[in-house]
């Protein structure tokens, strides 16, 4: 059996225990991240230019307007990806959400899916997407380009064939007009390219798969040509147990408003009850990785605080919000505490540990040390992770907002949850 027919025969199979919960979670997640997404520029510029251009009403775009289920799929993609603050996958190296929920959301508006078929596409096109990206392997990503948007096309795409219900062949076909749209590059990374890679994955998802139901042909074996053109490792044993173990349950999600990088260290440093007055030292050890990504020493930008271990750490221990966006404002860079507490971390690298792990020391003035570790692939049962995203939405969009939004989440009326997003209003 093929690579593509195993993807496409769990993608239309019926499943053995969605993971549903998860599921709602991740879709909960996806819709804070894009209201707060709401008011960047490549959000407005996006939105306006679709709204311009027309089109039947089929799917409603985050911040109002309705417009063609693809475009609403890549300006949702764009937006719930503006901040750079929705779930990451690590085996799949990218953002899985952004793009299948972009995807298999304005395919289940046009459809009118029900609210568990919409889930039940949610799981299996991250699934699929994690399996795809695990499948292609990191020489793929290290070679530079955007696993979110590569392997999450494929992904979107299975979710999209899924509501539209689509047979295996059309779904093998979809999957092959997939591979002709998928792309992006991480040379994009710090411009609004960036956000649009994923808007413009799950655009192509629900392109091909209506492309597919409308007789369009494609290669029978375009992904695995993907695979070959594009530096794929081709890990078959990455399809191993698809259908009976869900890889989607290693979802991490981002509970800071800040790089992924940072999250272990501030996980750790939560466990951490210390009087910051009596701090004299703080070392932080994180995999190498790192060392060029988050670790800006001396901020003097909130974009940049964001990427500073020294500089979250004195934020996490005085106890700021890290998970608000505000707390990244170029006004806390001047509180002389923070940087004092800033300049007694140290931050040192070590290949032992993982790239989702990190060890903190905190050195005291009566010469205690307190440590501390955390794994951001440690499992969170479905309540932890409920709680810090409800803590998170909240911190984000406020008491209110933030309830009726989880509200409508855990019911079944689809097209209540779907009107709150054209909501732009916050507390």
């Amino acid at each position: 059996m093929t690579v593509e027919q195993t993807l496409v025969r769990f993608a239309l199979s019926d499943l053995k225990a969605p993971p549903r919960d998860l599921a709602r979670l991740c879709l909960f997640d996806w819709a804070v991240c894009g209201i707060a997404g709401i008011p960047e520029p490549v959000s407005n510029n996006l939105r306006d230019k679709a709204i311009s251009e027309g089109g039947r009403a089929h799917a409603t775009l985050i911040g109002g307007g309705k417009v063609p289920a693809p475009q609403a799929a890549l300006v949702n993609g764009a937006t719930s990806h503006a901040l750079d603050y929705d779930d990451t996958h690590f085996a799949h190296i990218g953002h899985t959400s952004v793009v299948v929920i972009s995807s298999a959301l304005a395919v289940a508006e046009m459809k009118d899916a029900s609210f568990d078929e919409l889930l039940d596409a949610i799981a299996v096109g991250s699934e699929a997407a994690t399996r795809v990206g695990e499948w292609l392997g990191r020489r793929h990503y290290q070679i530079g380009f955007h696993q979110t948007a590569t392997s999450g096309a494929f992904g979107a795409t299975l979710a999209a064939c899924r509501l539209l219900k689509l047979s295996e062949g059309e779904t093998i076909i979809a999957l092959g007009l997939c591979a002709s749209r998928a792309s992006g590059l991480k040379a994009q990374f710090g411009t609004m390219a960036k956000p649009l890679n994923a808007g413009i994955a799950a655009e192509a998802g629900v392109q091909a798969a209506l492309w597919a139901h409308a007789g369009i042909t494609a290669s029978l074996e375009a992904l695995s040509a993907f695979a070959a053109t594009h530096l794929g490792e081709n890990n078959d044993d990455a399809m191993d147990g698809l259908g009976e173990e869900w890889q989607f349950s290693g979802i991490s999600h981002k509970f800071h408003a800040c790089c992924h990088g940072l999250h272990a260290m501030l996980e750790a440093l939560s466990m951490i009850e210390c009087k910051t007055d009596e701090i004299r030292k703080i070392e932080v050890c994180a995999n190498p990785r790192w060392m060029s990504v988050c670790n800006i020493a001396q901020p003097e930008t909130g974009l940049e605080a964001k990427f500073s271990y020294r500089f979250t750490a004195a934020m996490a221990l005085s106890g700021v919000d890290t998970a608000s966006i505000e707390s990244y404002a170029c006004e806390t860079l001047k509180n002389q505490e923070l940087q004092r507490l800033s300049e007694c971390v140290s931050v040192l690298e070590d290949a032992g540990i993982s790239e989702t792990a990190s060890r903190t020391t905190i050195h005291l003035a009566g010469g205690e040390m307190i440590e501390a570790s955390h794994d951001l692939l440690s499992p969170l049962t479905i309540e932890m992770r409920a709680d810090k995203l409800q803590r998170k939405a909240t911190s984000i969009l406020g008491v209110r907002h933030k309830q009726r939004l989880w509200d409508l989440a855990q019911g079944d009326d689809l097209k209540d949850f779907v009107s709150l997003l054209s909501d732009q209003g916050v507390d």
